[in-house]
């Protein structure tokens, strides 16, 4: 694959909304690049965290999950942790923007502290919206991609991820509950072939969605108060409550969306065939891990 032009923003966009586990709101900037070989940079005041796989976070977005498989994606240190970064990150890769500074507004001021980016409607679709709504352009620079030489496979019990050589980049995801049979829509396989537009029609608009025994217990541990399934996709074996879905596969679509932002912490595009079954953050991570190891190795 020949080099490709780097792409940032035209101008500053605003958006604002609360966290999904933090319940806080919170004001992100999304500014074109800083210099023309920047990526993307997530600050808080004077903190810069670069949106790679080496400045992932183990920092809890709530006591709950320090002993769990992470729910989110975050970048940080043990000071400063910006958490549920993936829907953003896949709204830029799908749109094929390499370099922006997104500054993250919040109250908090406390450290260690988590700010989390906005929820909205659980989509990327918000953010490629706004993005959208200011427009794209060339930065005077290319960006060589990652060219896969040979495969890699991170699995944790059924769960998958496969990366191999391919002469075109696509991404695909296997939903598949086997052990929530009564779940619906699946098991079912989406896919992306990089093409933004059927990334603004398919993935973007996909919501994040959860279980309803899973949104019972978070209920109990004190998360979700702020939000009713009228917000938050909640499944059961009769479809959404109170809701209802954008198309017939968007589960699998978000699970794709989320493959997708996880994975640009590698930092560049990706040449390979990705393919995802039953996976989540905690796997996806690995997948970026080991693409930058074997991209170190070369």
């Amino acid at each position: 694959m020949n080099p490709l032009p780097r792409l940032t923003i035209q101008r500053p966009v605003e958006i604002s909304g609360v966290g999904l586990f933090t319940a806080e709101p919170t004001k992100i900037i999304i500014s074109p690049a800083e210099s023309v070989d920047c990526g993307i940079v997530f600050k808080h005041h004077s903190y810069r965290i670069p949106a790679t796989i080496a400045s992932l976070s183990n920092l809890p977005i709530h006591p709950i999950f320090a002993q769990l498989k992470p729910r989110c994606t975050s970048v940080g240190d043990s000071l400063i942790s910006v958490a549920t970064i993936e829907h953003i990150l896949s709204a830029l890769f799908g749109l094929g923007i390499t370099d922006a500074l997104i500054e993250v507004q919040s109250n908090t001021t406390q450290k260690p502290s988590t700010i989390e980016i906005p929820i909205l409607d659980g989509s990327s679709l918000p953010f490629v919206e706004a993005i959208q709504s200011v427009g794209t352009t060339e930065l005077e620079s290319t960006i060589d991609p990652i060219v896969i030489h040979k495969p890699i496979r991170v699995q944790d019990g059924e769960s998958t991820i496969t990366i191999e050589p391919a002469q075109q980049t696509s991404f695909s995801y296997t939903l598949d509950y086997s052990a929530y049979p009564d779940f619906p829509y699946q098991p079912v396989t989406v896919h992306w072939n990089c093409d933004p537009a059927q990334y603004v029609s398919k993935i973007a608009p996909a919501r994040t969605f959860c279980l309803k025994e899973e949104a019972d217990a978070m209920h109990n541990a004190g998360l979700f108060t702020h939000l009713d399934p009228k917000d938050m996709l909640v499944i059961d074996r009769s479809g959404p409550i109170d809701n209802s879905l954008r198309n017939e596969h968007e589960c699998a679509y978000h699970k794709l969306l989320d493959l997708i932002g996880d994975l640009s912490l590698v930092g560049r595009p990706i040449q390979a065939k990705i393919h995802a079954t039953k996976s989540g953050h905690a796997l996806a991570h690995q997948a970026a891990l080991a693409i930058v190891e074997q991209v170190n190795q070369s």
